[in-house]
Order: C-alpha cells, then sequence, then structure tokens
C-alpha cells in the first residue's frame, strides 16, 4: 500500500556558507542547510536561494542542544528566565522533571510550568513525577498518585515517567509504585531511574520493573553494570554533583551510543558564568571525549531515548531546531534557530518573553521561635552528617558533642554546625534538629526554602538568633535564600515563585545569587555553590544520612534514627 507523500513546505532560508556534522557518519562538511516550515529541507551545496540567507562564514552546524535531564526550579529560574539564560548558549529543548514544584504544589505546581513555558524560544519538555514526595519520612505539600500520573501522561508535552527515586519501593513491590511504572510502560512511555549504588541481583530487579536510565552513577564500574543491563547512563554535570570525570571512562566506541550528558541541577550562576549545555561539550572534549561523541550525547542519544523522532541530527525532514557554533573544542555560538526562526545571535536572546503566569504563595509555616532550635544535650556521642565535596551523597559521622547549659551547640572549631529542617507546607512546626560536618561555616548561618525534594525550609548555622533571623527572613519575603550574622541580614535572593525560583531578568538573579554565596563564603563556607550543598541534606532517597523535618534518615536502613548515639 503506497503512502502519500506530505506537501513539502516552501523554502524560507538558506544557511549558506556553513559546515554540517553529520552524526551518522561522523563526517563534518561544507554544506548548506535549506529551512521552511519549521523543518530542515536540504542539506547540501547544491541549495543556493531562498528568501532570506544567512552567511555563516565557515561556522559548524549542529543540532540544536538538547538538556535530557533537569529540574528547571533548580536553576532558581522561572521556564521564561531560564529560556532567558540558555537559547543564546545553544539549548533548545529542555527534558524536565517538574517534582520540585510537583512536592510543594501538586499537579497546580506541574500545570503552572507547562503553562509558564508555552510560547517561549526553549522547547520545554516534561516527565510526569514519580515520587511526590520522594519518601514518607518527610513531609510535602502534596502526594500524587498513580491516578495523578495516568493524569499528567495524558498532557500534552509530557513524555513519560520521571526518575523512579524510590528504589527500595520498587525492590519490595511496592502497589502505588508499580502501578506507575506499569502505567507508562503500557503506553509505551519512557521510564526514568535514579539508583545510587544499587548493584547486583537488586539492580536486575530495578531493570526488571521497566526502568530505563540513570543519572546517579559516581564511578565507571557501577555505570558499566547498569549498562550491561540495558540502561542508558545519563553523565550528570551540575552545579553540586560532579560526575564527568569519573564517568567518561566508560564512554567507548560501543556504549557512546547509550550515554548523554545531562546538568540535572545546574543554577543561575553556573549557567550565568559558564554556560549551560555547551559548558557541558567543552568540559568533555577537554577531558578527551571526541567532539563527535559529546555531541552525539546531547542531540541525538537523547532524541532516541525519548522517542523525539523530528530531533537530534542536521538532516532533511528533522525540526529546524539548529546552533552554529565556532568549533569543536570552544562550542561558542552565534547563532540559534528554533523551527527555523532566529531565535538568538552571538549571546543574546532575540525572542520576546511572554509575562510569568501568576502563582500563589506556597509557604505556611507556624511562628518561628528560638525555642524551636534547642536540642537538650548530655554527654556523649552523636551522629553528624558529612558533606562530601562535588558529590550529594553524605556520609555518617559519630561525634562527641558539644554541650552549653544542658544543650547540644553548634561547635564551629570542629567544623560542627547545626542543622534545622522546619515544615513549611502545613503550619505544624514539625522540626528536624542535627549537626553537619564539611560546611566550614565560622558565624552566622545560612537558610532556604530550596531542600530536596519537599523543599521544607532548611538552614545550618553556628548560632541559633542568626539562625532565626534567617529563616525569618525566608518566610517574609515568601521564599528564598539568606545569609545572617551578628544579627543582621548580609544578603539575600527572593524566591517567590513556589519558594523556589526567581522571575526577575536572568542578570539580576545570577548577580544575587553570586552575593549570596561570597556573603556565605565571608563566614568561612567552603563549597562553591552553598546553598546547593545545603539543600540536598534533606533529600532521604541519597545515601547515607540526611535530615528532614521528622529527623534524621539513615537512608540505607530507611528510618528515623536518634541523633545520640546509645553504648
Amino acid at each position: 500500500m503506497s503512502h502519500p507523500v506530505p506537501a513539502r513546505p516552501e523554502p524560507e532560508c538558506l544557511l549558506k556558507g556553513g559546515r554540517v556534522l553529520n552524526l551518522f557518519t561522523g563526517e563534518l562538511s561544507p554544506a548548506n542547510v535549506l529551512l521552511g516550515g519549521g523543518l530542515i529541507l536540504g542539506v547540501g551545496e547544491e541549495f543556493r536561494e531562498a528568501p532570506s540567507v544567512y552567511e555563516l562564514d565557515g561556522g559548524i552546524v549542529l543540532p540544536g542542544l538538547i538538556d535530557a535531564h533537569l529540574h528547571i526550579e533548580s536553576s532558581l529560574l522561572t521556564p521564561g528566565r531560564l529560556a532567558e539564560a540558555v537559547v543564546p548558549r545553544g539549548t533548545t529543548t529542555v527534558i524536565a522533571d517538574p517534582h520540585e514544584i510537583a512536592n510543594v504544589l501538586g499537579l497546580d505546581g506541574v500545570r503552572w510550568m507547562l503553562q509558564a513555558s508555552e510560547g517561549l524560544p526553549l522547547g520545554c519538555l516534561f516527565m510526569a513525577p514519580s515520587c511526590v514526595p520522594a519518601s514518607g519520612l518527610e513531609t510535602s505539600g502534596a502526594r500524587l498518585g498513580p491516578r495523578a500520573v495516568r493524569e499528567m501522561l495524558g498532557w500534552e508535552r509530557v513524555l513519560g515517567l520521571a526518575e523512579v527515586m524510590d528504589f527500595p519501593g520498587v525492590l519490595a513491590g511496592r502497589p502505588d509504585l508499580v502501578e506507575k511504572i506499569s502505567i507508562a510502560r503500557q503506553r509505551g512511555r519512557p521510564v526514568d531511574g535514579h539508583a545510587p549504588r544499587l548493584t547486583g541481583p537488586d539492580l536486575n530487579t530495578y531493570v526488571l520493573a521497566g526502568i530505563e536510565s540513570d543519572h546517579e552513577c559516581v564511578t565507571a564500574e557501577e555505570a558499566r553494570e547498569k549498562l550491561r543491563l540495558g540502561m542508558r547512563i545519563m553523565i550528570r554535570q551540575g552545579s553540586q554533583a560532579k560526575n564527568l570525570r569519573a564517568l567518561l571512562p566508560l564512554v567507548d566506541s560501543v556504549s557512546v551510543r547509550r550515554c548523554l550528558l545531562v546538568s540535572d541541577d545546574r543554577n543561575a550562576l553556573d549557567l550565568w558564568e559558564q554556560g549551560h549545555v555547551d559548558h557541558l561539550l567543552r568540559e568533555a572534549v577537554a577531558l578527551g571525549l571526541p567532539p563527535l561523541w559529546a555531541v552525539q550525547m546531547v542531540t541525538l542519544n537523547p532524541a532516541e531515548h525519548f522517542g523525539l523522532r523530528q530531533m537530534g541530527s542536521a538532516t532533511p525532514g528533522r525540526r529546524a531546531d539548529l546552533v552554529v557554533v565556532n568549533g569543536l573544542t570552544e562550542f561558542r555560538c552565534e547563532r540559534v534557530f528554533k523551527e527555523g526562526r532566529l531565535v538568538a545571535e552571538r549571546g543574546k536572546l532575540l525572542a520576546e518573553l511572554l509575562p510569568t503566569p501568576p502563582l500563589r504563595r506556597a509557604m505556611s509555616v507556624s511562628p518561628l521561635t528560638r525555642q524551636a532550635f534547642r536540642i537538650p544535650g548530655r554527654s556523649g556521642w552523636v551522629r553528624v552528617i558529612r558533606l562530601i565535596p562535588d558529590q550529594i551523597e553524605t556520609e555518617e559521622l559519630v561525634v562527641e558533642g558539644k554541650v552549653r547549659a544542658g544543650e547540644l551547640v553548634a561547635d564551629p572549631e570542629r567544623d560542627l554546625a547545626k542543622l534545622v529542617v522546619v515544615e513549611r507546607h502545613r503550619g505544624t512546626g514539625r522540626t528536624g534538629l542535627g549537626l553537619l560536618h564539611g560546611l566550614g561555616l565560622r558565624e552566622g548561618a545560612l537558610a532556604s526554602s530550596v531542600a530536596h525534594d519537599s523543599h521544607n525550609l532548611i538552614a545550618a548555622g553556628v548560632d541559633d538568633t542568626d539562625v532565626l533571623m534567617a529563616l525569618r527572613q525566608v518566610v517574609e519575603q515568601g521564599g528564598g535564600l539568606v545569609v545572617a550574622s551578628g544579627g543582621g541580614i548580609l544578603a539575600s535572593l527572593p524566591l517567590p515563585a513556589a519558594g523556589l525560583m526567581s522571575d526577575q531578568p536572568f542578570p539580576e538573579t545570577a548577580r544575587a545569587l553570586r552575593s549570596v554565596n561570597t556573603e556565605a563564603h565571608r563566614l568561612g563556607v567552603r563549597p562553591a555553590h552553598p546553598f546547593s550543598a545545603l539543600s540536598f541534606l534533606a533529600l532521604p532517597v541519597i545515601p547515607k544520612l540526611r535530615l528532614t523535618d521528622r529527623g534524621l534518615v539513615d537512608v540505607a536502613r530507611g528510618r528515623i534514627v536518634p541523633l545520640f548515639v546509645e553504648h
């Protein structure tokens, strides 16, 4: 049976005098690219005329760059402001898991993300959050069950099921989680994973359940085992978790087509100072990855993983999402086209952004008091969360606590800060208390409404008065990041959109983030991104020790453990 050939769109513009990187053959060849109707109509030197012509002067034409796994909220930017940040860098599509806002506002939050990303020069595709909340050991603002997943998978621009973080629930065959995965698989949708350190028979069970990818590998051996079992490996290089150097040995001529480069969590300051997917390309190539492979990992590979048949290569019939770069080491973006329209040139966004839709306030906190942060103490040993540089995993330390006037207190001489998590969705006043090592804080306090994944309030400090002041400021401004010391506020970044995002122009948000980071560093904080490091300390699905509003969580054992160690 013959099928009619669709009508060929009329040519609209020609990219002339460039070179095209062919991702199927590896050739870099002189070619003109003809565009029309939002599609690539032809690639070759024989195409010479169109109503509009762009002279490329030898520039290299690549498919638009795709970030295959990120959380828009972690950029601290609304979708429109993210477009302002990344489109001039060559990113034309992001595949986002909106579980941050879903944990705060539920389905209303996901709907808002879809609405706020409509009509942008950045293609925003989404995965349906699978674990809201991530664990029963924390208090979230919403719970999304199988019915919600089924509804979201029926929405336009929702591709599949987002990272299944509750791998213990998968291994235990928890009915609601199994049903969510089944709903996606029955519809032929991709299912992304999240399984740090999972190995052996448990990993086999996880893959058997239908999980297709993982972005939590920290060693090449771990990643290779997952690759052997058929998973795609997303190599993450974010603001806090940096796995590129450790995982690049995994990539060879066979495995490359099963590997992707992703950012996961990349904040506004890194986007401003370093870039987005273009920065990942520069880093990967500088570490020895062949440019062709690197480009495949942010174009063709993610397009194939998510079934985006019209994306991923600069070939006829594909969507005319293209970026023109100066070379395959610097990857400096000269021009960016979205569906055949020039949307950015020489680092400047040309497309106009629509106003961000309104979003209700997402902050319900009981009155904060100094008494709530008091830890009645006695001489003895206590469990301490230890930060691991450039990772989101933590370690558990057991140290002798410092007790003053019957109260366990911070001890900056030993780099022990008090860690506080306050429930912010239901006004319960529930507060988790613990100690943190590795932050480097000598005085004052940091506080934030960004605390993965339930996004309760989190603070670290060596002085309870400053902790109280910083948290009160976060609440007053409707969310955000705050640095306090000596009874005063040193710097703040308001994040009024769900307590997670700013709608201020991208450069303003980046500068404000740099300011709060600078003030935190002046107080002794060591991590380059203090608030990114702080934000993951409440995530009870990443080993080893975490703090939620319900208490200290031993992730491996999946339960709350006491702060004080009994001998």
